[in-house]
C-alpha cells in the first residue's frame, strides 16, 4: 500500500522519540528543555525522520488553539456550541472574553507551539552537518524553516512578543523577545524556504502534504498583510496566483472538503486518517455533529449573526453551517437532545440555533471517520483575497476586483442570478468590501478574530461581546509558563 506523508510522518515521530532518550520528557518539557542525544539525526534517513517528524505536533489536538477553536468563539461567527454544560467554566468564557491567564487550553497550545519549533530546530541544526544529496538536504532545511516560521506566525499573532528559541540548548530562564524580532526570524525562514522548495506539483503523490514553495509564498504574504506591509503582500500573494499551480474548486464545499484534499485550492493543508490515534486529527471531532450521528462534541456553533452575512441565494451558507434536518451523504442530522435547539436571550432574541460547522463534515455516522478530516490552513481563495486587499491597498483597484470576483464567481457555482460581480473602486467601500467577503469565504477557519484585530475592527464590533480594546487583542501568556521562567517572562497588557 502507498505510504502518504500523514503515514510517514506518524512512523517518523515514533522513531524520532524512541530515538531520543527520555522522549516523554523531551515531548512533555517546557520550551526551555534541550535534547539529550548528540547522535541524531546524522544519515540521510535521519534527516528524513526528524523532517517529518517537525510535522507531527500539526496533529495534536494541542495544535489547534489548545484543542478547541477558541479564535472562531471569540469572535462573531461562532460561539462555544455543543451542550450547555460542557466545558461551560472553561470554553464558555471566551464567548464573552471572561477567560483568564490560568486555562490549560492557551498553556497546551503554547507549549505544543514551543515543541513543535524544538522539533524544527533539530532539522535546521543537524541536518545541514549531514553528508547528503544537497538538493535534498536543502529541501529538508527548507521544510523545516517553513514549518518553524508557521509555528512562530502562531505565537506572536497570539501572544505578541515571544520568547525566540532557535537553538538545541537554550538558558533555562528566556525573556521575550520583542514582536519585531519574531517578524524578522519569520520572514528570514520563509525567504529560506521559498528558495529551496519546490513546487507543489514536483511532489509525486505519496508526498502531498509537505510544505512547497506555493505554501511558504502565501504564508509571506499572510506575514506581511497582518503587519500592514501591503506591497510584500501583493508580491507574494501575486507569486503564489502566477505560478499556475492552483485555482479555486468548482463546488465550495470541496475547498474543504474529502473531495478537495491535495487538490487545486489547498496550498497547505494537515492530513489525516479516519481513526482515533494517530494519523487521525481531532480538530473535526470537536467541532463535529453532536448526538444523532455521532460525530462530535459539538463545540464551534455558528451565529445568527454569521447567517445574516451572507446575500440572498449565497451556496457558501449551507456550504458552512449544518442545520438540524440537513441531509448530508445521505445521512439526517438530528442533533443532540439535551442541547435547546434555540437559545435566546431575556428580551426573546435569539442568540443561539443548534447548528454545526459543515466545513470540518467528513463522510460517515460515527467518531472515528470524523478524525479524517484534512484541515486546510492555507488555501488559494485566501490567497486571492489577501492580494485584492493588498492591491486596493496600494490604489490598484480594477486590479483588486479581478481577484475579489474570482471568488465570488466560484460561490455562485454557475448561477449568474446571484452574488452579482463586485464593481465599486473607491477605497474605502472596497476595503470594507473584501473584508465581508473574507467572512462570507473563510468563515469557521480560524481567521475571523484576527482579522478584526489586524484591522482595528475589534473593539467596534467584539466590544459588544465583552472584547476590551488595549487587552484582548493578545491572549495572556500561561500563567504557568511565567512562573517556570522566574520572571524572565513578562504578561501582556491589562492582564
Amino acid at each position: 500500500m502507498k505510504k502518504t506523508i500523514k503515514n510517514l510522518i506518524f512512523i517518523s515521530i515514533t522513531l524520532f522519540s524512541v530515538t531520543f532518550t527520555g522522549c516523554e520528557k523531551f515531548l512533555d518539557s517546557n520550551p526551555q528543555g534541550y535534547l539529550n542525544q548528540e547522535n541524531f539525526p546524522v544519515s540521510a534517513q535521519d534527516a528524513l525522520l526528524a523532517v517529518n517528524a517537525a510535522y507531527a505536533p500539526m496533529r495534536f489536538a494541542s495544535y489547534h488553539s489548545g484543542t478547541f477553536p477558541i479564535l472562531d468563539i471569540m469572535s462573531d461567527d461562532a460561539r462555544k456550541g455543543s451542550n450547555p454544560n460542557d466545558a461551560a467554566s472553561t470554553i464558555g468564557p471566551y464567548d464573552n472574553f471572561t477567560f483568564t491567564t490560568t486555562g490549560a487550553e492557551l498553556a497546551s497550545w503554547w507549549t505544543t507551539l514551543y515543541q513543535a519549533i524544538k522539533m524544527a530546530n533539530v532539522v535546521i541544526i543537524k541536518v545541514a552537518d549531514i553528508d547528503m544529496d544537497a538538493d535534498l538536504k536543502n529541501r529538508y532545511l527548507g521544510e523545516a524553516h517553513f514549518l518553524r516560521a508557521l509555528y512562530y506566525f502562531d505565537l506572536v499573532r497570539a501572544w505578541g512578543g515571544v520568547p525566540l528559541v532557535t537553538e538545541l540548548n537554550p538558558p533555562l530562564q528566556l525573556g521575550r523577545s520583542t514582536r519585531e524580532e519574531v517578524y524578522d526570524l519569520i520572514e528570514s525562514d520563509l525567504l529560506f524556504a521559498i528558495e529551496h522548495l519546490p513546487e507543489k506539483t514536483a511532489y509525486p503523490s505519496d508526498q502531498l502534504g509537505r510544505a512547497s514553495r506555493g505554501a511558504a509564498n502565501a504564508l509571506m504574504a499572510k506575514v506581511a498583510l497582518f503587519q500592514q506591509d501591503y506591497i510584500n503582500t501583493e508580491k507574494y500573494a501575486l507569486e503564489v496566483i502566477n505560478s499556475n499551480v492552483y485555482g479555486l474548486e468548482s463546488v465550495f464545499v470541496d475547498a474543504n472538503g474529502v473531495a478537495g484534499e491535495h487538490g487545486i485550492e489547498s496550498v497547505f493543508e494537515i492530513g489525516a486518517a479516519g481513526q482515533e490515534a494517530p494519523p487521525g486529527n481531532q480538530y473535526a471531532n470537536v467541532q463535529g455533529v453532536r448526538g444523532t450521528p455521532n460525530r462530535g462534541w459539538g463545540f464551534n456553533r455558528p451565529t445568527p449573526n454569521l447567517r445574516g452575512v451572507f446575500e440572498e441565494g449565497d451556496p457558501r451558507m449551507k456550504g458552512t453551517i449544518i442545520d438540524l434536518g440537513d441531509v448530508i451523504d445521505g445521512i439526517t442530522i438530528i442533533g443532540d437532545g439535551p442541547t435547546p435547539d434555540v437559545t435566546t436571550d431575556e428580551d426573546g432574541n435569539i442568540i443561539e440555533v443548534e447548528a454545526y460547522n459543515r466545513k470540518v463534515w467528513t463522510p460517515g455516522n460515527d467518531v472515528p471517520s470524523q478524525f479524517g478530516h484534512n484541515r486546510r490552513l492555507i488555501r488559494y481563495a485566501d490567497v486571492l483575497l489577501m492580494a485584492a486587499e493588498a492591491l486596493n491597498e496600494n490604489n490598484k483597484p480594477g486590479e483588486a476586483l479581478v481577484y475579489l470576483n474570482e471568488v465570488r464567481l466560484r460561490a455562485r457555482q454557475g448561477d449568474d442570478a446571484i452574488l452579482p460581480d463586485v464593481t465599486t473602486t473607491d477605497k474605502d467601500e472596497l476595503r470594507s468590501v473584501i473584508l465581508l467577503e473574507r467572512r462570507r469565504e473563510l468563515a469557521m477557519e480560524g481567521h475571523r478574530f484576527w482579522d478584526l484585530v489586524r484591522t482595528g475592527r475589534a473593539a467596534q464590533v467584539l466590544g459588544p461581546l465583552g472584547f476590551v480594546a488595549g487587552k484582548h487583542e493578545l491572549l495572556p501568556i500561561p500563567q504557568n509558563e511565567i512562573d517556570l521562567s522566574q520572571g524572565a517572562l513578562t504578561q501582556n497588557p491589562n492582564w
